[in-house]
């Protein structure tokens, strides 16, 4: 079992990832991040997202739906940092791809691997006293039916928590920023406004939306990661994607990309 939160002191690449806002994150091997990422840095996003998602708040083996769990890290550092049994439901990445990484971290006894497409969930309504969704729920959940139908997982008054990729106001008319377009693709349409998040959970009568809030400077982490995972990825294609993507954030600073933090409690 290799251990993925001891840290090199001298280690140049940990020190340029070591950052003030995220001191749960900074104990993570900076390596195994980038080998296991798929786009933004989700230990981050996620260490955001739990004081609002109230994590520390829950028992020790509270049972948690991470969706959209990618690589399974972000399952990996609930069981760690809050001691809670995760089911990691993810669609592209298999079980038996994540579960040696799972077991490698040893928290095989705390996180359950699964294959699972958003809309065909195989759980049982209340079965969840969390849902987390790190740069995922964008893709599926912006649906005006979708969230009524995933927060019957949550037990009466859980909650549900996503981080998401995000535009600081809605687009007018069918262009985007003009400064976007030589990086625009169709899929960033997902991204949308903190009101549009709010008004949109708001009005589905699921939840009681508790946060939909921008990150301060979140353009800035999303920046350095990219650059860093651009220069030090194991993959060419994430390599390159990074690239991509840091130079249109670089040219944005700010202006109109970011993250959301939304959390919910079930009604």
């Amino acid at each position: 079992m290799s251990d993925i939160t001891s840290r090199t002191p001298h280690d140049d690449l940990a020190s340029r990832l070591t950052h003030p806002r995220y001191p749960r994150s900074n104990r993570y091997d900076a390596r195994w991040t980038i080998e296991n990422q798929m786009g933004p840095h989700a230990l981050w996003l996620l260490e955001w997202l739990a004081p609002a998602l109230g994590l520390d708040a829950l028992p020790a083996g509270a049972r948690v739906l991470d969706l959209g769990c990618g690589r399974a890290m972000t399952s990996v550092f609930l069981a760690k940092e809050y001691d809670l049994q995760v089911t990691a439901a993810d669609l592209w990445i298999k079980p038996d791809e994540n579960a040696p990484r799972i077991a490698e971290a040893g928290v095989a006894d705390r996180v359950l691997p699964v294959f699972a497409e958003a809309h065909d969930l195989p759980f049982g309504e209340g079965t969840f006293d969390a849902i987390v969704s790190i740069d995922a729920y964008q893709y599926f959940g912006t649906n005006d039916l979708y969230l009524p139908t995933l927060t019957r997982l949550l037990k009466p008054g859980g909650r549900i928590g996503v981080v998401v990729p995000a535009l600081r106001d809605e687009p007018e008319g069918t262009q985007p920023p003009a400064h976007l377009e030589p990086w625009w693709e169709p899929d960033f349409w997902c991204f949308h406004s903190p009101g549009w998040w709010r008004r949109h959970w708001t009005r589905g009568g699921a939840v009681e939306v508790e946060a939909a809030d921008w990150l301060p400077d979140g353009w800035r982490d999303w920046l350095l990661w990219c650059d860093v995972v651009a220069e030090e990825s194991p993959e060419e294609f994430h390599r390159r994607m990074a690239r991509e993507v840091g130079e249109m954030v670089r040219v944005d600073e700010g202006r109109a990309l970011g993250f959301v933090r939304l959390v919910g409690r079930r009604l």
